[in-house]
């Protein structure tokens, strides 16, 4: 466990950030599934998670994962309130899905099984994480 810890952890953070980023412009823009506005909310948070972390990366400085620690568990907020109301948890009355948009629970939203909210969570939880593990010194 002390091998993910500092700026190997960081690396870390970055490249599922980058990952997911990549993911969702794909399921938008190769697939054309338009994302729901929950959708859009989670991107405000992930896209700047990866450039942020990135830039941190590239100029060596690890302090950075003190923004990304608060960027992801905002964006962990959203994916949250997107997962129960993709569970049903939420009334239909506040659906946040255009009419005319995608739905929120049809079969379009399953990776592997997986609902995409339900990644999206365990992807914005897992870079808080790292995040706050990179900002642990490695023990000598």
């Amino acid at each position: 466990m002390d091998r993910l810890r500092g700026e190997p952890a960081l690396w870390l953070a970055w490249l599922l950030a980058f990952i997911a980023s990549l993911a969702v412009l794909f399921i938008g823009e190769v697939l054309g599934q338009t994302p729901c506005s929950l959708c859009w909310f989670q991107r405000a948070f992930m896209f700047p998670l990866a450039v942020l972390l990135g830039l941190g990366l590239w100029w060596r400085d690890t302090s950075v994962a003190r923004y990304g620690v608060v960027l992801a568990l905002a964006g962990a907020a959203v994916a949250v309130w997107h997962l129960a109301f993709y569970a049903g948890l939420i009334p239909e009355r506040i659906q946040p899905c255009a009419a005319t948009g995608p739905s929120c629970t049809d079969a379009n939203q399953l990776i592997l099984g997986v609902p995409i909210p339900a990644l999206a969570v365990l992807s914005f939880l897992a870079i808080a994480a790292l995040c706050a593990l990179s900002r642990k010194t490695v023990p000598a």
